[in-house]
């Protein structure tokens, strides 16, 4: 009876110590883009591996979203493909919220075809336009109303949905204003809907981050985009001497300041840019020089807090542009 007594006590002590520990786990909120998300998420990974008293979640709501969130105050970090716009910054002032604007990476927007089109390659910023207007809605519905010689085959389109920074971007860069575009497309915030709408279609065209697009590069096919001087694709060294244009962008992070307070919260932070030149390249994006991590690791540990960008998104900021770039309060 004894002996019962204190296997049954021992159990009740590993249990209460097993509660104990896992009410104590620490936790850093990460949401935001799904084109951030794949850089985001093998940090959170690695740094799990190392400090398993916390638990890094990352969700997926789009940029848009994701800022929603955090000038709430819910979440610690906040993935974006773009940089934050003048109404999120007035929910952010108005809630008491002040952020580090990070750069962490540059992504080719990528355009995407079947593997079995073979004659749409190479398109011009003109027929992109063509397609994703506005106007084009219920309008533009083959492939032959794009160019001439071109199939009469239905026209499929996949693309970001309207809280994502990817949606902002591509049609502010080929629209010329952001968040014009017609309406009658697949939309999705989760890429990967778009990967396998796209791969299962002769007809489709879709866009989104390029890390995606080289995750499945065996299902899909890259679009040269011709922005003036010829097609060009999408690839690192493209992005990197800036002929990849429109479709190059800086991708971040941001970072309460007041989360950044949490210990867990400026170890994550620290261990991110300290090892995002491998991940970034891992994950296939285009990582910024390795001298830059240093000095934006630099940025959030002495300020200042603030957008570099002054609200607004912005096309054909090339890798050298970002570095000379500092945020203002």
């Amino acid at each position: 009876m004894l002996k019962s007594t204190l296997r049954g006590l021992a159990g009740l002590a590993l249990l209460l110590g097993a509660l104990s520990a896992a009410a104590e786990k620490k936790i850093v909120k990460i949401d935001g883009s799904s084109t951030v998300y794949p850089i985001t998420e093998a940090v959170a990974e690695e740094f799990m591996k190392a400090n398993r008293d916390t638990q890094v979640t990352v969700g997926i709501s789009g940029t848009g979203g994701g800022f929603k969130k955090f000038c709430r105050g819910e979440t610690d970090i906040s993935d974006a493909s773009r940089p934050i716009l003048r109404k999120e910054m007035d929910a952010c002032l108005e809630a008491g919220i002040q952020y580090y604007e990070l750069p962490v990476a540059f992504d080719a927007l990528t355009v995407m075809i079947n593997p079995k089109n073979t004659w749409a390659e190479t398109m011009t910023v003109a027929e992109l336009k063509k397609i994703w207007e506005p106007a084009a809605q219920g309008n533009v519905t083959k492939w032959s109303q794009v160019r001439a010689g071109w199939p009469e085959k239905p026209l499929k389109l996949y693309g970001a949905g309207s809280d994502s920074g990817t949606f902002d971007y591509f049609t502010e860069a080929i629209v010329g204003k952001a968040k014009s575009s017609r309406g009658d497309y697949t939309a999705s915030e989760d890429d990967n809907v778009l990967v396998q709408g796209i791969a299962s279609d002769e007809t489709a065209l879709g866009y989104f981050g390029f890390a995606y697009y080289e995750e499945n590069a065996d299902k899909l096919k890259a679009v040269a985009v011709d922005g003036g001087k010829g097609g060009v694709l999408p690839s690192m060294e493209t992005v990197k001497d800036g002929t990849y244009q429109p479709l190059s962008r800086p991708i971040f992070i941001y970072v309460s300041k007041k989360a950044a307070r949490k210990p867990e919260v400026k170890a994550f932070v620290d261990f991110y840019l300290q090892n995002a030149a491998a991940l970034v390249e891992e994950v296939k994006y285009i990582p910024l020089p390795a001298n830059e991590y240093a000095a934006i690791a630099e940025r959030f540990q002495k300020g200042p807090t603030g957008t570099a960008f002054g609200g607004k998104s912005e096309i054909g900021v090339k890798v050298g542009d970002l570095l000379n770039r500092r945020p203002k309060l």
